[in-house]
Order: C-alpha cells, then sequence, then structure tokens
C-alpha cells in the first residue's frame, strides 16, 4: 500500500466547462499535435457543450475526464514491462517512456475510454517548438502516454498545474489517507462519485455532485 494517495475532487457544481484545466495541462506537459491528456465532456445533447431536453427546460453538465489514477489500475496489472506502475510512495500512477514497447495492452484494459493517447508519429508541435515546464520529459514515437499528475510539480512540493489555474476554484488536490487532508474532508461532507465504481479499480479521482 502506498504511503500516500494522492488525488484530485472536482466539485461538478462550480465546474463552468471553461476548459481552462484542459488547456494548462496541454501547455504545462507540452502534449503534442492531437494529444490532450485532461478533456471536459458534456453530459447533455448529442454535441459538445449542447444541453438535452427543449426550450426553456434545458439540461446541461460539465464532466473533466483524465486519467484517474486508481488505487487498483487495471492499466499497471497488464503492462508486460512495468512502463505503467503505481509510485509506492504517492499511488500516482506513472508511465516510463522509455520502458514502453506500445503494445497499447494499457489502454484495452483502462476502463475510462479516451484517458491514455499513442504516439503513432515522432510527436508535432503547433508552433515548433516545446512548451510547458523544462523537466517533463520529451515526448516520443509508438509509446503510451496519460496524465501523469504533474509529476515534476508533485517533484518540487507544487500541485498539478490544473489544480491552480481553475478560475471557478472547482479543483481540489490532496492525500487521501490524511484523514485531515480537504480532500478528505471534502468527500466526508459532500455527496460524490467516482467514475465506473463498479470495475473495482477505486479512482483516485471524486467529483462532488
Amino acid at each position: 500500500m502506498a504511503t500516500q494517495r494522492l488525488g484530485m475532487i472536482v466539485d461538478t457544481k462550480r465546474c463552468v466547462g471553461c476548459s481552462t484545466c484542459a488547456m494548462m495541462c496541454k501547455s504545462e506537459n507540452n502534449e503534442p499535435e492531437g494529444i490532450w491528456w485532461n478533456r471536459v465532456l458534456t453530459i447533455g445533447g448529442e454535441h459538445l457543450t449542447t444541453p438535452s431536453g427543449t426550450y426553456p427546460n434545458l439540461t446541461m453538465e460539465n464532466l473533466t475526464v483524465s486519467c484517474q489514477h486508481c488505487n487498483n489500475p487495471a492499466c499497471v496489472k497488464v503492462c508486460p514491462v512495468g512502463a505503467t506502475y503505481k509510485d509506492e510512495e504517492t499511488g500516482v500512477v506513472r508511465q516510463d517512456y522509455d520502458k514502453c514497447i506500445g503494445c497499447r495492452m494499457c489502454m484495452s484494459a483502462c476502463p475510462y475510454t479516451g484517458v491514455r493517447s499513442f504516439n503513432w508519429e515522432e510527436p508535432k508541435y503547433p508552433i515548433g517548438i516545446d512548451t510547458g515546464d523544462a523537466d517533463v520529459p520529451k515526448h516520443q514515437k509508438h509509446v503510451v502516454e496519460k496524465c501523469t499528475m504533474c509529476w515534476h510539480r508533485l517533484a518540487k512540493g507544487l500541485q498539478p498545474a490544473c489544480i491552480e489555474v481553475c478560475p471557478g476554484r472547482a479543483r481540489h488536490f490532496g492525500d487521501f489517507n490524511d484523514p485531515d487532508s480537504e480532500v478528505s474532508r471534502l468527500i466526508r461532507e459532500r455527496e460524490h462519485m467516482q467514475l465506473l465504481p463498479e470495475m473495482g479499480t477505486n479512482p483516485s479521482v471524486y467529483y462532488l455532485v
């Protein structure tokens, strides 16, 4: 069992679907063209950012989705080379690009569609240069990648970038193994959910509802 269980909480009542978290994630981690580790989905109509129902009786909610950093990660169990692994101290599910052989077994095993990406070609960038933190590992061809919980920032005692930039203060970060942490308090006091709890992965991302 990990010493910590670092994770996130997203308050769906405060999230306005602005995609600031997704854009900051992409910039901070120098994600290549076509790669998004963090996405904002719409629970509503048939298309993104459209409501369901008939005016004036419309409903729409926003749901940000990235790697769930599961406490019981299915991806770790199937990786044949240990490229996908759970950090023993923090509980963060990590990806070692140098070990990854591109078999994509982790993508097949993960029940959360679209949270992992595969680089089919050499990574390309719209402005032709790297962005983000200099400590972000270099993206590689033929490897799987995903949210790292901004590991390069955690190593410096900082929070993930998406937490700091959320204008609605809808995102919270902390240690679920610490009963006095803000995230532990929030899931004690507020109604919440996890994605696909029936899969037994026990995600470390909770959504306040």
